[in-house]
């Protein structure tokens, strides 16, 4: 089957042609993709969406599936606009194939109800509740780590980019994860703050003029802290002495040590630690700083570099160390079509 697959930022557009689990293009936007497939043989087109409220699985898009993620529009105003532009653009272009929604927040459903609910009052409770994000990344790199460790039962996968989340794996089903609500949740990110004292949130409402959603999304994280959101200019000035960015570095680190710390709690235990997408895959001093905070737990990276080509996944363990490390290549246009795949396949076998 091949799949178009719309992976639609805060600021950029990816797109990839595959057949099965091979990729036969990538495309910097949507435009060159839509003219280049246009002739091309298609049979469904993917598309992420950052929010998709409850529901539990992909689904095929029509103008209702639309309307109802419109809604969801306010819990993720970076992701949730373009991405329904580009869904709008796709149907228009391509208006008799299959379109199909994946979403990031439907595999952190299976969360135990402890883990997704927030201590509110009953009427505020359903409204309110942790969704959690990144789940297309987080599945992907499950699957790839349940592939080579089939024994690692307990994971955590830590989804290191412009946006941050960890999530804590049992047996493949999401249990525990760091964003919560909002994507603004969590880990510092390149541009957002993370965790924050909600009395700090109602402190600023009210006693500044600061435009909040854009102060916390935007202008937060490592760029608030030293300037830059760019990781390998944070650990470039770092090494050359500058303060800032040394202080950015640690209050990162603090944050996701502290927030792992709490994910192996959920999990009573930990087998793999995993590390995905951008600084995840590409920062080997992050890496290397998070094994040496968590070497009490018997994590360790091998010294030296990765063993594996840079791209890949690899294992980078040391020996002897209780607690295996991988790498994963962050994929979740695969991801994407393996469910489309799934949902279509369930389709045509229920007569639907």
């Amino acid at each position: 089957m091949r799949v178009l697959a719309v992976n639609a930022g805060s600021t950029s557009v990816k797109v990839s042609l595959l057949d099965g689990e091979q990729t036969l293009a990538e495309y910097d936007g949507l435009e060159q993709a839509l003219g280049e497939c246009g002739t091309a043989r298609l049979d469904a087109v993917a598309h992420r969406i950052v929010h998709g409220g409850r529901r539990t699985a992909a689904v095929v898009v029509d103008d209702a599936v639309v309307d109802e993620l419109r809604g969801l529009v306010e819990l993720a105003p970076l992701h949730q606009p373009p991405a329904l532009d580009a869904l709008e653009r796709c149907r228009t272009a391509l208006p008799d194939l299959p379109h199909v929604a994946c979403f990031d927040t439907a595999f952190h459903t299976t969360l135990p109800e402890a883990a997704r609910t927030y201590a509110l009052p009953a009427r505020l409770r359903e409204q309110v509740r942790v969704h959690g994000f990144h789940g297309l990344s987080h599945a992907w790199a499950t699957g790839r780590v349940r592939a080579l460790a089939p024994r690692a039962r307990r994971l955590v996968v830590a989804h290191l980019g412009g946006g941050a989340s960890l999530c804590a794996v049992l047996d493949g089903r999401s249990v525990h994860t760091t964003m919560g609500f909002t994507p603004l949740d969590g880990l510092v990110m390149a541009t957002r703050s993370g965790a924050l004292d909600p009395g700090a949130v109602l402190w600023l409402a009210q006693h500044t003029d600061e435009d909040l959603p854009v102060v916390l999304a935007r202008e937060s994280g490592l760029l608030g802290l030293c300037g830059t959101g760019d990781m390998q200019e944070v650990l470039r000035r770092q090494a050359e002495g500058d303060a800032a960015a040394g202080q950015a570095l640690e209050v990162y680190l603090h944050r996701l040590v502290v927030a792992l710390g709490g994910c192996v709690a959920a999990l009573g235990g930990l087998d793999a630690l995993v590390f995905t997408a951008g600084v995840g895959e590409h920062a080997q001093q992050v890496r290397e700083r998070v094994a040496q905070r968590l070497a009490w737990l018997g994590v360790a990276v091998a010294e030296g570099g990765d063993a594996g080509p840079v791209g890949g996944d690899r294992e980078v363990t040391a020996p002897g160390a209780g607690v295996r490390t991988f790498v994963v290549h962050a994929r979740e246009d695969l991801q994407m079509a393996s469910e489309l795949q799934r949902l279509l396949a369930g389709q045509l076998a229920g007569g639907v």
